[in-house]
């Protein structure tokens, strides 16, 4: 009977505890912008959310692809869902005695089997995370540790209290199979070991072991639990909800449009003073945001594969969301009091951190909180030069949109996406960013191109080949296949008009019908929005969608991967619906048709550099490879950080229009890697890499770090000059 009062009342005192923290987080949550689509999303798409939580939850992928790592925490997670068996066991004998066993299951050799493997395997995983603590420990506070940042004290002590679970549990059983109490046979082999060691003891002693082990390991999930809820390991219970909630298929690819209080804004109808743009203090987040900034596990996978971070710049996506996050949690009086708790966004999940933050939830009056968490209110989300904002401008500002943050995180944060709304506010309410960024929307709004030149000088590179390329001038020929969509960079830089011309040739040579816009063509918008001026995008965006449509277009082949992303995966969220192929889809295919050979033999070591926006946006991988495997004497080098781990150029996110001031530049660090490779060519497939990378091997020519042969060329160059050459 002692047994029992204890276990109860220590229950009654955990969950009291941990149902208070639940319902604050949860209102905290609620208090965040609507997203209805997500939840919308997630009804819709039952088959997506049922893979999501078996391949991303319970097959651990993306931990797995750290092996040493993503093992341990497999077994330390599956821990956690086995031995919720043990549990039920525990509480059993605590109500019926120590005789209890589950009914049906309790006495398969099967489970027994199982309760004792992941327990030993678990253990094996918490020695494998503290060697690696250990070994990161005087490393911590180096840029090149991933652990640079977190909390490890709360991850030492969530590592001890599952120590705590683990020997407990031993404790009891063994004293169970010394008393004969124990419902498993030798299948259960580590209770046994345990049983055979206390069984010199009596059965006496033994029964007393068995209660005493039996409340302290029900004593520690009960702590376990409270510690959990006011950690940043509250991942445990919120990454399924993470998963289930993420963006379809994931957090890459389009950026999304703009929203207010769940709906998407109209420009034409918006109102500064009561709709949202963007972000500009954490509760214009949305319960999305909130669920994000609560499912940071701090393990800084995003950290270890950012560019910027990577280059001596202060953005570090793990420290963004976490910085976001405790801020939340410190304003989180200050909102409850004024949002009542919920604003009807029936929205899911909640907020919590390694900091605590407010224990509560009940609202207050402003004027009665506590001073600390005024001046937390007072804080102004993005900072300036002599203001303490949370996030300092020059990390809003190194993004790159590269998308290895997301790519890498193992619970599905959505990093850019908090990135991007962050720069709405700043750009189309603060009027805040790089000044020469300026000039590129002026350019954009003006002229139609990044560069601000005259959109006559769109079609001039047709004039330099040797047989016509018809222009739309009105409907699209009903006897053209693709329209050819050039792009700023293909149509008017230098550099990249090569590789224009030689798409143009490859697909004349092949027999692909085929026209351009030309003069009618103007950017896709995608500089414009990266940067956060949505409504520029939507200016270019709609004019586009308006000539496409009107021209009859259905099939389109682009050049630039940002170009080949908005069209396919931004535009329908405008009207614009077509079928969109990168031209390394289309002349992959066209060499495996044979309607392109590539005959005259390149003899080249040659390593290629995986455009962001074709990669990891767009999962192209393979084609831009199998091009280069078919031309003969062509070998090929991989750099160690390629396709899913592939480093950015540093032009995505609108930067490629910014100066890069802060630490080394980007493209001399991807130059830097290319060049272990020693290769007698770089090649690409997207005409913002060719200029960075193409400027960062001229400065390594100039400085001798690079031989003067060296050149970086689209993967459709190397492919004419084999083809061509082998036609004459």
């Amino acid at each position: 009977m002692l047994r029992l009062i204890i276990g109860l009342v220590a229950t009654g005192i955990a969950f009291a505890f941990a149902g208070r923290r639940v319902l604050f987080l949860y209102r905290l949550a609620r208090s965040g912008q609507p997203d209805p689509q997500r939840i919308a999303d997630a009804k819709k798409d039952v088959r997506e959310d049922v893979r999501g939580q078996v391949v991303e939850v319970l097959g651990q992928r993306r931990l797995l692809k750290w092996t040493g790592p993503g093992l341990a925490h497999f077994f330390v997670m599956w821990a956690f869902f086995i031995l919720l068996t043990v549990y039920i066991e525990a509480y059993g004998v605590l109500f019926f005695g120590l005789d209890f066993h589950i009914p049906l299951v309790g006495t398969w050799a099967v489970l027994g089997f199982l309760q004792d493997f992941i327990a030993v395997a678990a253990l094996l995983g918490l020695i494998a995370f503290a060697i690696i603590r250990i070994k990161e420990s005087p490393k911590r506070l180096d840029r090149a540790s991933r652990f640079k940042g977190s909390h490890l004290s709360g991850a030492w002590l969530i590592l001890l209290m599952i120590f705590n679970v683990i020997w407990t549990m031993f404790m009891f059983r063994g004293a169970a199979v010394a008393t004969g109490n124990f419902p498993y046979g030798e299948a259960a082999f580590a209770s046994h070991a345990v049983g055979d060691l206390l069984g010199g003891l009596g059965e006496s002693t033994n029964e007393w072991i068995e209660s005493v082990g039996l409340l302290l390991h029900i004593g520690v999930m009960l702590a376990f639990l409270v510690i959990v809820l006011n950690s940043k390991h509250l991942h445990i219970f919120l990454a399924p909800l993470n998963v289930m909630f993420k963006r379809r298929p994931d957090g890459l690819g389009p950026a999304q449009p703009m929203r207010s209080n769940g709906q998407v804004l109209d420009f034409e109808e918006a109102d500064p003073d009561t709709d949202v743009f963007g972000r500009g203090k954490v509760e214009d987040f949305t319960w999305k945001g909130f669920l994000d900034f609560a499912t940071c596990t701090e393990c800084g996978r995003c950290q270890s594969q950012c560019p910027a971070w990577n280059t001596g710049k202060p953005l570090s996506p793990k420290l963004f969301i976490t910085d976001l996050r405790d801020h939340a949690l410190a304003k989180a009086p200050y909102i409850l009091a004024g949002a009542g708790g919920a604003n009807g966004s029936g929205g899911a999940g909640g907020a919590g951190g390694s900091g605590g933050g407010a224990a509560g939830g009940a609202d207050r009056e402003p004027a009665t909180l506590p001073a600390d968490v005024l001046k937390e209110a007072e804080r102004p989300l993005v900072g300036g030069p002599d203001v303490d904002g949370v996030i300092h401008p020059d990390v809003l500002w190194s993004c790159t949109n590269c998308g290895a943050c997301v790519e890498q995180c193992p619970v599905d944060i959505e990093h850019i996406d908090h990135i991007l709304d962050m720069r709405r506010y700043q750009v189309m309410i603060e009027s805040s960013f790089p000044s020469e960024a300026g000039v590129m929307l002026k350019n954009l709004e003006n002229k139609g191109n990044p560069w601000g030149m005259s959109e006559t000088k769109r079609a001039d590179w047709i004039g330099e080949l040797d047989f016509e390329v018809p222009v739309v001038e009105d409907k699209l020929p009903e006897d053209v296949e693709y329209l050819f969509w050039v792009g700023c960079a293909g149509a008017l830089e230098d550099r990249a008009k090569r590789t224009t011309k030689a798409i143009a040739e490859l697909l004349h040579i092949a027999g692909v019908s085929f026209a351009v816009l030309g003069p009618m063509e103007a950017c896709t918008g995608d500089p414009a929005r990266r940067l956060g001026m949505e409504f520029v995008y939507q200016m270019l965006a709609q004019q586009n969608v308006e000539t496409l449509n009107d021209a009859g277009v259905r099939k389109i082949v682009a050049s630039c991967p940002h170009c080949f992303n908005t069209l396919s995966r931004e535009y329908p969220q405008i009207g614009g619906h077509y079928e969109v192929v990168h031209h390394t889809q289309l002349l992959a295919r066209l060499v495996d048709e044979g309607r392109l050979t590539p005959i005259t033999p390149i003899e080249e070591n040659i390593t290629y550099h995986d455009p962001c926006f074709l990669g990891r946006h767009n999962k192209v991988y393979r084609q831009p490879r199998d091009i280069m495997a078919k031309v003969p004497g062509v070998t090929t080098q991989e750099m160690h950080r390629c396709k899913d781990r592939g480093f950015c150029c540093g032009a995505g996110g609108g930067r490629m229009w910014m100066e890069e001031r802060i630490g080394k530049r980007i493209n001399t660090e991807r130059v830097d890697e290319a060049l272990q490779t020693d290769p007698d060519t770089v090649s690409t497939a997207c005409p913002f890499c060719l200029v960075m990378l193409g400027d960062a091997i001229n400065e390594k020519k100039n400085s001798g770090g690079a031989k003067e042969s060296l050149e970086v060329v689209d993967v459709a160059q190397l492919l004419i000059k084999s083809v061509k050459r082998g036609a004459e």
